[in-house]
């Protein structure tokens, strides 16, 4: 993370981590100079470096190799198609695309692996670190929310999954799928907790930031309650947000998504990289590495540089996944949204307009667009070093816009069209659009459209529109199956490993 002291202290948990994860004691001897897990959780110090590593798996969440959790989430849209060199680059990504997965997809058990991992650290501190002062119980707070984050994700992508609060003997790592309904009220808690321990977002120095604040465990509450179709209680604590003056939406979208705005006005969750390491192709954290600290996926997802000119466009060469479809980019033209097309979605005119080119129009899933927003900007790499591997950019998790938007469609849900209408066009109007004056439905058809412009590439349009039942009409022909694909299949490994766990329905 760009905040180094995450980098300073965390190496040490990880150390403890491993050390108490291991289940062999080889010739019974206690190595010199180990720490015993008993020893640690002690002071504030200890604390902290407990929640550091709990933060750190949403780097590698979403980062890691050829298996980010960000992919899961934004392949299976209509916003984009994998992409990649040609048909057979990255089956495991191009299966998400086409609806080809099944349980054995490495990167879906990323997704759910990497999840656990959250889990069981902030488990660690929540279970272990005593609340003895301000500053421990703060710390407790921040993991709760982090289990909650942790917990949604798994609940939202995989249903029915185990609910473990605590570490587990061997005896115990078999557990069966807990009910949606006590996964959902366990976030629900840890959320509340949360809130009442939690500082506001301005009263963290600028270097801890990148933490989780009051403001953060209310939109992530507003937002279980909306996945739960909880429309007034989302309304309500959706407001406290807005109200709180914490936030405010950045003037300029096409600087919204760039280093210099990281942690801005707009922010209430980041995953926060850092370009600083200047790693080269040896010593990049490929695999199972835990401690990511760059973001490869921002290179993974740049127009295949072997076919590509940037001419005076911001973007370098990558990759080549996640190309924008013609849908994503005739949705900002329908909107007359220049504002947001522009600092998102490129097509090749434009580029050719700006001097540069692109030679290979038959490339998997190339549609004759370019994705702008999160781009792969060289002054957003370390130069000095492999720029390929050295992307510092943040993405998002929970933005301003967000919020107004989820409050908008909690408030129409909820039978306060004026309200909704209010908080949907504060949106619309740094797009340089007019207000929406709609009513009934069309007023819902206006929200669902907006949350695609503002969010797009930002891993909420699939989930979106499974839980508002359109997924079926606008995912069908790319073989969504309805009572099959609203939710991922548990993986395979898992099931094979714990004969208490049930598949999910169609799988």
């Amino acid at each position: 993370m760009k905040n180094t002291k995450l980098y300073k202290i965390l190496s040490v948990f990880v150390l403890v981590t491993m050390l108490t994860a291991c289940s062999e004691d080889f010739l019974n001897v206690e190595p010199i100079g180990k720490l015993a897990e008993s020893d640690f959780y002690e002071t504030d110090q200890d604390a902290m470096m407990a929640l550091i590593a709990t933060y750190d798996i949403l780097q590698w969440a979403n980062a890691r190799d050829w298996n980010s959790a960000y992919f899961v989430k934004t392949l299976p849209s209509d916003e984009s198609n994998t992409g990649g060199g040609d048909a057979g680059d990255q089956p495991p990504y191009q299966e998400l695309n086409t609806y080809t997965y099944s349980s054995g997809n490495p990167t879906i058990a990323a997704a759910y692996e990497s999840n656990y991992h959250g889990v069981f650290r902030a488990n660690k501190v929540i279970n272990e670190v005593e609340a003895a002062n301000d500053f421990r119980t703060a710390i407790i707070a921040e993991a709760k929310c982090l289990r909650a984050y942790y917990y949604f994700e798994l609940v939202s992508m995989f249903g029915r999954v185990p609910l473990i609060l605590t570490e587990l003997a061997p005896s115990e790592y078999k557990q069966p799928n807990a009910e949606v309904n006590a996964i959902y009220a366990q976030i629900e808690a840890d959320l509340t907790d949360a809130i009442a321990d939690l500082p506001l977002k301005s009263e963290y120095a600028f270097e801890d930031k990148f933490r989780v604040s009051k403001g953060t465990a209310q939109a992530l509450l507003g937002k279980v309650y909306l996945f739960q179709e909880k429309w007034q209680q989302a309304a309500d604590v959706l407001g406290d947000v807005i109200a709180s003056n914490e936030y405010d939406l950045e003037p300029e979208f096409d600087k919204l998504f760039l280093e210099e705005k990281e942690f801005g006005i707009e922010s209430l969750f980041e995953v926060s990289y850092t370009s600083s390491e200047g790693y080269d192709w040896g010593t990049f954290q490929w695999g199972g590495n835990r401690s990511m600290e760059s973001n490869i996926h921002w290179q993974l997802m740049g127009p295949r540089g072997d076919f590509f000119n940037a001419g005076e466009s911001s973007l370098a060469g990558g990759w080549g996944f996640n190309y924008p479809t013609e849908a994503t980019y005739q949705a900002y033209v329908d909107a007359g949204d220049e504002i947001r097309r522009n600092a998102t979605v490129m097509s090749i005119e434009e580029l050719e307009a700006m001097g540069g080119s692109w030679s290979n129009p038959t490339a998997w899933g190339y549609e004759g667009y370019f994705r702008v927003k999160y781009g792969t900007i060289l002054a957003e790499t370390n130069t000095d070093a492999v720029a390929e591997v050295n992307y510092g950019t943040n993405l998002r998790l929970l933005r301003f816009a967000d919020v107004l938007l989820m409050a908008a469609e909690a408030n129409y849900r909820a039978g306060d069209e004026d309200q909704a209408r209010t908080e949907l066009n504060k949106v619309r109007l740094r797009a340089g659009l007019g207000d929406v004056t709609a009513s009934g439905t069309a007023l819902f058809d206006a929200i669902v459209t907006e949350r695609q412009l503002e969010l797009a590439f930002e891993g909420v349009r699939f989930l979106d529109l499974i839980r508002w039942g359109l997924a079926p009409t606008v995912l069908g022909d790319d073989g969504f199956q309805t009572g099959k694909h609203e939710l991922y299949p548990i993986p395979l490994e898992e099931l094979n490993n714990n004969d208490l766990l049930e598949q999910n329905p169609g799988w």
